[in-house]
């Protein structure tokens, strides 16, 4: 039987730790074993490197849809400007987005292509 160098309490000859008090005994010593708070730092640490791993390929992948998202909305702005037809004021001859019921540049009424019968 052997006592702890810290409290004094009574121990096991195989016992690595004191149960009262938690120092390491001689045993324990000997045999290298770790306090579990070093295991769970240990643990705790592996598992930041993983998430930060993780987060940084979530980043990387999040960037990559956005951009892609970006070209697409780029080319389908551009494609949709290319095919969208003008109307042309009749009074200052400015080109006005189809649709359009006054001239951006002058305010005058502009011909509407949408309406060719003469309902309301």
């Amino acid at each position: 039987m052997v006592y702890c160098s810290n409290c004094g309490e009574k121990i096991d000859d195989n016992a690595y730790f004191c149960p009262k008090c938690g120092t390491k005994t001689p045993a324990g010593k000997a045999s290298n074993a770790s306090y579990p708070a070093d295991e769970l730092r240990d643990a705790f640490y592996k598992v930041g490197i993983e998430l930060e791993r993780a987060f940084n390929l979530a980043a990387h992948e999040t960037h990559a849809a956005f951009k892609k998202a970006s070209e697409n909305m780029q080319q389908k702005t551009s494609s949709n400007s290319n095919t969208q037809e003008s109307v042309v004021c009749t009074s200052c001859r400015a080109n006005n987005v189809s649709g359009s019921v006054f001239c951006r540049s002058c305010g005058a009424k502009v011909a509407s292509t949408e309406r060719s019968s003469g309902s309301p």
